[in-house]
């Protein structure tokens, strides 16, 4: 008998043309009926089906407390898709994937539910195909992981030798609260499944200008020579947000902007700024370069004047008036918890040693923004009379993740006139305008590396804790202190340009 060939022979594997399409198999949502799912999770799905990027076998099945039929649910996932969706919506391409559409109505410490969840999951075998291949996305709280986990366990719907096919399982951040919290859960979820089953998002990583860092350094001659300590200065990372909390009381006065976003979104784009250049584009190799960095990272010796955090008051944006944190819904009158950290950090190897990174988030910004800044180092104007160079700043390397995904380069050209005048210009690549294919969401490209099995933009176990021992002592030095005040609609607290301000720099202006 000849042996049965598992891939196409006429398909080249070098050949980009054809996209790879995951296994037939079940994307289970836990919370499926939560902001996440409905703006986030569902619209990617459906720009996947509508790009044919889905299997024939695919079934997206929620679970949620809801008591609902399969067809409410499906009304609602429509109405998250149409609204949500990056691609245009398509009657034809909703009716498709709306026919494996299914609903679970329970309660994470229901073990009835579970257990109509993993009988839900054998019927699809002989429905759909699927052939025991499931991924788990827990849209949930954090404090609900160990509940789900254990349940899965339980029932053995994390085990892919029970199942006959593969079980992974989606971690949303944050992944623990400090060092041993992340440690305890590791253990569990890595007790769970299997380590190889578990992939710990960060939606940042998904993002196309993120992941373009990768071609900008390493495909390119121009930039990598210069990228170190004896031509770059320092090193801006920010994440700004012009929104408050929204309905997140509850999950953001317990955890804060430095646990929300410097431990995991800030934490990785540094990595990857200064990351070196791996042997090849698979996922381990990748992850060992980025734990490389963050094992090198070092905090400053003093914390006072070098970590920052404030809480905005009542301001002003976009010409309306909005409250302070204080006054937001659902927070404590007397609460501690910043709405905005930054810190300069180092990172001692050969590369980078003596070049700060200062990295800075915050809510009630003037603007949604989020770039990665690589300062360069001043020329010496030897040839230039004082006047001539006086607004010419620091030549500039802009990476822009959103909004206006892009890259710009600032640098110094004459004025025109008679005079020698200097002054700074920049040169913009916009993503919108180079390419006609529009950005796929981060959460599209997210999903469907689950179900294809692709970990590289996935940060594993070692570097989430390495991400902890960073911030721990940052939160220990915070602890019982009062956050500094800033206006709404301001770039955060004067104590945070006072920290630039003292090295002889100050932040770049979005």
């Amino acid at each position: 008998m000849a042996p049965t060939v598992s891939t196409n022979p006429l398909r080249d594997p070098r050949d980009r043309r054809l996209p790879r399409l995951p296994d037939a198999s079940a994307l289970v949502v836990f919370g499926a009926t939560g902001d996440l799912a409905r703006k986030k999770l569902i619209p990617a799905v459906y720009d996947l089906a509508h790009r044919g990027l889905l299997p024939p076998g695919f079934v997206l099945l929620g679970f949620a407390r809801r008591d609902w039929p399969d067809e409410d649910f499906a009304e609602f996932a429509r109405q998250a898709a149409e609204k949500g969706a990056r691609t245009p919506f398509r009657a034809e391409v909703w009716d498709r994937l709306a026919g494996s559409v299914r609903f679970l109505p329970g309660s994470f410490d229901d073990d009835a539910a579970f257990d109509r969840l993993a009988r839900t999951l054998e019927s699809l075998e002989h429905s759909h195909g699927i052939r025991g291949n499931a991924a788990f996305y827990l849209s949930i709280p954090p404090s609900a992981f160990p509940v789900v986990l254990k349940q899965m366990q339980r029932t053995g719907l994390s085990s892919a030798a029970g199942s006959g096919g593969w079980r992974r399982v989606v971690v949303e951040k944050p992944f623990g609260h400090d060092l041993e919290s992340a440690r305890q859960l590791n253990a569990l979820v890595d007790d769970v499944f299997t380590p190889s089953g578990v992939f710990r998002i960060d939606h940042y990583l998904g993002k196309e200008t993120v992941q373009n860092l990768f071609a900008l350094r390493f495909a390119n001659t121009l930039f990598e020579p210069i990228w170190n300590s004896q031509f770059v200065d320092s090193v801006q990372i920010t994440m700004a947000e012009d929104v408050g909390i929204g309905t997140r009381a509850g999950f953001y006065d317990e955890t804060g902007a430095a646990r929300d976003v410097l431990q995991n979104h800030l934490l990785q784009l540094l990595a990857l700024t200064a990351m070196e250049e791996p042997v090849s584009f698979g996922a381990e190799t990748i992850r060992t370069e980025k734990l490389k960095v963050l094992r090198a990272v070092s905090l400053p010796m003093d914390l006072t004047r070098y970590a920052v955090r404030g809480q905005y008051e009542q301001g002003w944006l976009a010409g309306e008036r909005v409250p302070g944190y204080l006054d937001e819904q659902d927070i404590p009158a007397q609460s501690r918890t910043e709405t905005f950290s930054a810190v300069r950090l180092g990172i001692e190897t050969r590369r980078w040693a003596g070049v700060p990174f200062y990295l800075r988030t915050g809510k009630r910004l003037p603007r949604r923004v989020t770039e990665v800044a690589i300062f360069f180092k001043k020329a010496p104007h030897l040839p230039f009379d004082e006047t001539a160079t006086t607004e010419l700043g620091n030549n500039q390397l802009v990476i822009r993740v959103q909004p206006d995904e892009g890259v710009t380069l600032k640098f110094g050209s004459k004025v025109p006139g008679s005079a020698m005048e200097v002054r700074d210009v920049a040169m913009d690549f916009l993503f919108g305008e180079a390419f006609t294919e529009a950005l796929p969401e981060a959460y599209e490209r997210l999903i469907l590396d689950v179900l294809l099995g692709d970990a590289t933009l996935f940060p594993n176990n070692a570097e989430v804790e390495e991400s902890w021992r960073i911030v721990d002592p940052l939160e220990r030095h915070w602890a019982g202190t009062t956050p500094h005040r800033y206006r709404a609609g301001t770039w955060g607290p004067a104590a945070a340009d006072e920290m630039l301000a003292h090295d002889g720099r100050r932040w770049r202006r979005p």
